[in-house]
């Protein structure tokens, strides 16, 4: 209910507005956002940069690394050529020689066992001391071979299957001595089933075996001798760097002389002369090695290998009598062991001219001379004891081949030919001994030397900008 208004008083007073609602807090300001690691880094040292102090920290920390890196780089590659080097000399090389003593006796005692049988009933004891020696030989070669291959590898295949195949061919060996020792002709036929796997399956393998282990031997070669050109890059780097550090210092404060960046500098040059020289002796040593080493061992082994299949093949012309013969291009048809002896001889031949020209060392010349010249009388004989064979004169031919030596048979020359190889083979051995062990030589001491050195520079030069910085303390 509403009271009217009394007349003459006072309005009532206005009601006021209600207050506006509290503005909202104002948004707090976000945090500024930090730079990247790396910007603010380079920004630290951006800043650092005007200032002497910091230059002469970052000019230390620069020269330090620089020395730093080119010691490890020279430690690692100096390490790896030397290591490589090292295999040259006493794993590669000498599975390499094994090898070629492997195809080299398997040849010999397939020599001598034709040797034996061909003298019937009177065979020599030196005979068969000789083929009981080539087959020991083989033996021991095929075990070096197979401790140092891994049976997975192709190395260690060949070895597997010659070590299958030995047994078998001494088998047929014993049992033509056994039917030749009674008379009986199945001799020739079971000494011709062990030239056979000798020449067609065994003979291969050991070659295979052979140039498997000489590709080794290359591949370490082509790890020990080239230069380490990153090292020596790193090297001229850390040198010029520490010559214009000092040359800075010197325009910046007359000082002639910073005993410390001296003696970095020193250490500096010191491994980078020592390295070019080292490896250059290392890789003279072991190029010599390989030129006048293993090369001229090859073209040797190859020959000796040669005259004793050449024997050999000399030795079954008679045991097998014409029994199996083989086409030549012309149509006609000759003596098969014949036609094997033809082409030993040539590859006895053509192996002496290589070797030759390839040793240059009148210990080797001499001796392969003496080769040579023994191998022409020994085809000259073996001419005029095939005239007697086919002329019907069986034992006129026997005698001319294993005779007497008032006979002249090609025996004494053949054996004046293996002993002149012989001779050869052992001072080339000698000779790949002396100069890869020349070779590994003028490495050892690089890698920690370089090492030392180096960290001995880091210090200097640590040491040398410290000074400097002391002044502004």
């Amino acid at each position: 209910m509403t009271h009217p208004q009394a007349p003459g008083a006072a309005p009532p007073p206005p009601v006021a507005p209600p207050p506006p609602p509290p503005a909202p807090p104002a948004p707090a300001a976000a945090p500024p956002r930090r730079a990247p690691a790396l910007v603010e880094t380079a920004a630290r040292v951006r800043a650092a940069a005007t200032t002497e102090p910091g230059r002469l920290r970052i000019i230390g920390a620069v020269l330090a690394l620089l020395v730093v890196a080119f010691g490890g780089v020279t430690t690692w590659q100096t390490t790896a050529r030397s290591s490589a080097a090292d295999a040259v000399l006493r794993h590669s090389g000498p599975l390499s020689s094994a090898a070629a003593e492997v195809h080299r006796s398997l040849a010999g005692a397939n020599t001598a066992a034709s040797s034996g049988l061909l003298a019937g009933g009177n065979e020599t004891p030196d005979s068969r001391r000789r083929y009981e020696e080539d087959i020991r030989t083989a033996a021991s070669g095929l075990a070096t071979a197979a401790a140092s291959s891994d049976p997975d590898s192709a190395s260690g295949r060949t070895v597997a299957r010659l070590n299958e195949l030995l047994p078998r061919y001494k088998g047929l060996v014993e049992r033509a001595r056994a039917n030749n020792r009674m008379g009986y002709p199945l001799a020739g036929a079971y000494l011709r089933y062990a030239d056979d796997l000798m020449r067609q399956e065994m003979l291969p393998a050991a070659e295979n075996l052979y140039e498997q282990e000489q590709g080794r031997l290359r591949e370490d070669y082509a790890d020990a001798t080239p230069y380490p050109w990153f090292a020596l890059g790193l090297g001229v780097t850390a040198l010029a760097a520490l010559g214009w550090a000092q040359r800075r210092e010197y325009r910046r404060t007359n000082r002639v002389l910073s005993p410390g960046l001296v003696t970095a500098t020193a250490a500096t040059a010191l491994v980078l002369l020592w390295l070019p020289v080292g490896h250059s002796l290392a890789r003279a040593g072991l190029d010599d090695s390989y030129e006048h080493g293993v090369e001229s061992l090859a073209l040797l082994n190859d020959a000796r290998t040669a005259s004793l299949q050449a024997r050999g093949a000399e030795n079954l012309t008679l045991v097998n009598r014409g029994a199996e013969t083989t086409q030549m291009p012309d149509g006609s048809f000759r003596d098969k062991f014949e036609v094997a002896f033809q082409e030993s001889m040539t590859g006895l031949s053509r192996a002496l001219d290589a070797a030759a020209g390839v040793a240059r060392d009148p210990q080797v010349d001499r001796p392969v001379e003496t080769a040579r010249s023994s191998m022409l009388e020994w085809r000259e004989r073996h001419r005029e004891a095939r005239e007697a064979d086919d002329a019907g004169d069986y034992q006129e031919a026997l005698d001319r081949i294993i005779g007497p030596d008032d006979k002249s048979p090609t025996r004494v020359c053949f054996d004046n030919v293996d002993r002149s190889l012989r001779q050869a083979l052992e001072h080339e051995e000698r000779e790949f001994e002396r100069a890869a062990a020349d070779g590994r030589a003028a490495l050892t001491g690089l890698p920690a030397g370089a090492a030392a050195l180096a960290a001995l520079a880091a210090v200097a030069a640590l040491l040398g900008i410290g000074r400097r910085l002391s002044e502004y303390r």
